[in-house]
């Protein structure tokens, strides 16, 4: 066994591979590129280099920098993680070259399985079933047209290079086959510098099953049982459990065989997943991802083996630790991936600093993987999750709600997450009947991603709470005898109130306060009187009762703004500043902003251009990912405020339309 390890990667996988190899008296070595140098990978690692600047490819994508960052540290191997440089033939090849265990496949494995359509076609003469589809080299236009009309739509155009759901596009009709194609092939050469793309048949209700499969350098090959990944949004997964539900026995093991002879077809060492599209009691392998998967601590939870300590031992030259037969299973696992971004806006990235990050504390059946700590920065330059919760239980009965129980107790502030509809995909009832398929997101939007209701009155308290407690307690500093700036709601004659409005997005909640004591108020709100006594908790925690029935609630923010945490929900509040001129906001609808962070690839019109409403305004990318701005109403672009090239904040003018006056 090598004495050192070299990760070559960031964030929680990068934390994750360092807590295996410390457990294994293995000296960790991280690299981190400018954005990451107070990062938590860096922090844990038993040294660290700094490798380049923020972007990807000038430091975590950079082979020459990683290279000579384990040559200065004497590192003896290099993990890769996942993504970044994972599945690069290349990178493996310059470990190999330079002396280091690469602790993955051959490179000649990662080649033949790199190739979306090569892979394919290497499937198919091993005899493993395949969706019907175009694989072929042929990359023209027209061609590629001509195969998706052969093939019969609803079609799927892939990048041939890679995965994660970048470079992917439904497409439904023959008219909208070039400009899906454009937007796949523009995704496909940011993300993997290749625009190579194939076209598959798309199923209508698939499941996403995939066979975590483990091979050594002596001949071995086994299968650690299969995970259901069919929860996604924008083709990429959210929710995984193994093992997968309501799959029978045989088929279970007809996957399970299919994935073993497709890793010894390519002559396969390392941990490896063997992706399927099942339908109709069918299956059809789909790709082979040549890496340890964001997914795998599923495996690990129902199995009880630690798949990184597996990894190290096959690159050290080690058989595999057990035979197929000595492989069990016990219970069921969930895996939930909490991202930093907006579903509301079609999961736009969200960036910023982490002002509040509360995760609740793990157990024997809850298990986080998480590379971030409160007040890191969310960044445009990588990938945008915080962290990934695991749940276990005897059954997935148990294991749901012990997830539903864990994502009710996070609290995050500082960036729009994917939290509330975590929650409530974990809870819906047709999740908890296993009524899985990729369309779940899709067909259950309504209830998914509801419209938000008014906040709990508990909510309303909990928030005029906070903000009383920031008046000062008997005046105003710079006139410390001033009675109208103090949370005493002194009045010269009647009974003392304070009058608040906060604001809930588009709804105005008008709020009267009789202070009692420090603890105790009246509150009047829609013609309900409220008796509300107020406990401070601990550190932006408060308990409210309300009638007899005590909430506790976390707060946090500052100034105008309040956020309250209530039974796994994020209230954004805000106290309507009474000086505010009516109308301020005149003129909006005369601005077109960015609903993301990111970088302007494509303008599709110039000033003085006449646009209709739906009409391409401007391509966004943040994160390889690709957003289209369109037109929000007919009109004519007076002005330009951006470039192709220009990094842009969440909510930057991009245009403006020409306004009645101009």
């Amino acid at each position: 066994m090598f004495g050192s390890v070299l990760i070559a990667n960031r964030g929680e996988i990068a934390c994750r591979v360092i807590r295996t190899a410390r457990r294994m008296g293995l000296r960790s070595i991280a690299v981190f590129s400018d954005a990451d140098a107070g990062a938590a990978h860096v922090a844990m690692a038993d040294a660290a280099v700094r490798i380049g600047p923020p972007a990807a490819a000038e430091s975590y994508l950079a082979i020459d920098r990683i290279i000579e960052a384990a040559r200065r540290t004497g590192a003896e191997a290099i993990h890769p993680g996942y993504g970044f440089l994972s599945e690069n033939a290349d990178f493996a090849e310059a470990c190999a070259a330079a002396g280091l265990v690469f602790v993955g496949p051959p490179a000649e494995a990662i080649r033949a399985m790199g190739s979306k359509s090569a892979a394919k076609a290497l499937m198919e003469q091993a005899g493993v079933p395949l969706v019907p589809g175009y694989h072929g080299a042929d990359q023209d236009p027209a061609a590629l047209a001509r195969a998706a009309a052969e093939i019969g739509y609803p079609v799927l155009i892939k990048a041939s290079a890679g995965g994660g759901g970048k470079g992917m596009r439904v497409v439904r009709a023959a008219a909208d086959f070039a400009a899906e194609l454009d937007r796949a092939k523009g995704e496909a050469r940011a993300a993997f510098g290749d625009d190579r793309v194939l076209v598959e048949k798309y199923l209508t209700k698939p499941r996403h099953i995939e066979i975590q499969v483990f091979a050594d350098a002596h001949g071995n090959v086994v299968s650690l049982h299969e995970r259901d990944c069919s929860i996604q949004r924008r083709h990429q997964k959210i929710v995984e459990e193994a093992p997968a539900p309501l799959i029978d026995e045989a088929m279970r093991a007809a996957m399970g065989k299919t994935a073993c002879d497709a890793a010894r077809a390519i002559g396969y060492v390392g941990a490896g997943t063997v992706e399927f599209i099942a339908e109709d009691g069918a299956f059809h392998f789909m790709e082979m991802n040549t890496r340890l998967q964001v997914e795998h601590p599923v495996t690990e939870m129902i199995t009880g083996i630690d798949l990184v300590e597996w990894q190290f031992r096959v690159a050290a030259g080690e058989a595999l630790p057990l035979k197929q037969e000595g492989i069990g299973r016990r219970g069921h696992a969930v895996e939930v991936r909490l991202y930093a971004e907006d579903p509301a806006r079609d999961f736009a990235p969200s960036t910023g600093a982490l002002a509040r990050l509360r995760l609740p504390a793990e157990s024997r059946h809850l298990r986080i993987e998480s590379g971030v700590r409160a007040g890191d920065e969310v960044s445009v330059h990588y990938d945008p999750m915080i962290a990934k919760l695991v749940t276990w239980d005897e059954d997935r009965d148990g294991a749901l709600r012990h997830m539903a129980q864990a994502l009710a107790a996070c609290e995050i502030d500082g960036v729009q997450t994917n939290l509330d509809l975590l929650r409530r995909i974990v809870t819906h009832p047709d999740f908890c009947a296993a009524a899985l398929d990729t369309g779940f997101i899709a067909r259950h939007e309504a209830a998914l991603l509801p419209a938000r209701g008014a906040p709990p009155v508990a909510v309303l308290a909990a928030a005029a709470h906070r903000w009383l407690a920031t008046l000062p307690q008997s005046g105003d500093p710079s006139d410390p005898w001033s009675p109208w700036a103090t949370r005493a709601a002194w009045r010269l004659n009647g009974e003392r109130f304070q009058d608040v409005v906060i604001e809930d997005g588009e709804a105005t909640h008008h709020l009267r306060l009789h202070p009692r004591d420090e603890r105790h108020f009246r509150l009047d709100h829609a013609g309900r009187e409220v008796f509300v006594c107020v406990d401070a908790a601990g550190e932006d925690e408060v308990s409210v009762e309300i009638d007899g029935i005590v909430a506790r609630l976390g707060t946090s923010g500052q100034g105008g703004r309040i956020v309250v945490f209530a039974d796994g929900a994020r209230h954004v509040l805000a106290v309507a500043d009474p000086h505010r001129a009516a109308g301020e906001a005149d003129g909006a609808a005369a601005r077109v902003t960015s609903v993301m962070p990111g970088k302007v690839v494509e303008l599709a019109v110039a000033a003085g251009s006449a646009v209709r409403e739906g009409d391409l305004l401007a391509v966004i990318e943040a994160m390889k990912v690709q957003f289209r701005i369109t037109a929000p109403r007919d009109g004519v672009i007076a002005a330009l405020h951006c470039a192709v090239g220009d990094l842009i904040e969440d909510g930057a003018e991009l245009m403006a339309f020409a306004t009645d006056t101009d």
